[in-house]
């Protein structure tokens, strides 16, 4: 299972939010770049960069900060936040990204959607499935749909989505563990998809568990931050896995 750290970006700083609250914005550190290299000198390889602004904007905003980590890691990054035109995700590639992820873009324009992942292929895009009451959560998470998350995901899979990113928003930034059922349940009813964890990891003891599931990835947050989760154990976790 890989490791992969969050970078979330409002105005150019590394921030958290709580449930996708911006009211509840806490900035950790002025340089996202700064933290980027401490992610890769724990020997991690993999990040997760979320443009809050863009989320907002409905465009690409902090692709310059994606290019400076981008230069100054070798981090494989995925990119998301607000992507939603074929110009922005020429700009978020040509920044950097390794792959991008696409949440409110696959409800709301899904043919564009799919043409992304006929154009880069599976390798490149990742589907963002973001659930409330598991709701897919779209607009920076500002808006519900009534589209239920494992109709949904198993809809791209049929397309040829391989990777997906699920966040339980009601977890998101509270510390208090993962949705392990709902995971369970999407793995049970997507074989063979790559399911990318997300939201409520608050401790070590978590890690292992996702990784029985069978979760190809966890994306870290909060935990990190706030020293739930020490970047030392994230180290041994990667060596022995």
């Amino acid at each position: 299972m890989r490791i992969i750290p969050a970078i979330d970006i409002i105005e150019g700083k590394c921030v958290r939010l709580t449930k996708g609250d911006y009211n509840t914005k806490k900035v950790y550190n002025e340089n996202p770049v700064e933290v980027a290299k401490e992610f890769q000198d724990a020997g991690i390889e993999h990040l997760h960069v979320v443009d809050l602004d863009g989320a907002e904007a409905s465009h690409i905003v902090n692709y310059k900060v994606l290019e400076q980590i981008a230069v100054k890691t070798n981090l494989k990054i995925d990119f998301g936040g607000g992507l939603k035109s074929d110009e922005d995700l020429r700009i978020a590639f040509e920044s950097g990204a390794n792959q991008i992820t696409g949440g409110s873009i696959a409800v709301k324009n899904p043919v564009v959607f799919e043409n992304w992942i006929q154009k880069y292929g599976s390798e490149k895009i990742i589907l963002g499935a973001d659930c409330n009451n598991e709701k897919i959560a779209i607009n920076g998470w500002q808006e519900e749909s009534e589209l239920e998350v494992i109709p949904f995901i198993q809809k791209y899979q049929s397309k040829g989505i391989e990777y997906v990113i699920c966040t339980d928003i009601s977890k998101d930034g509270m510390l208090q563990g993962p949705s392990f059922d709902l995971y369970q349940r999407i793995l049970n009813s997507s074989k063979k998809i790559k399911l990318i964890a997300s939201g409520g990891v608050s401790q070590f003891e978590e890690l292992p568990k996702l990784a029985e599931l069978g979760c190809e990835g966890v994306i870290i947050g909060k935990a990190i931050y706030e020293n739930k989760i020490r970047l030392k154990d994230l180290e041994n976790f990667i060596i022995n896995k």
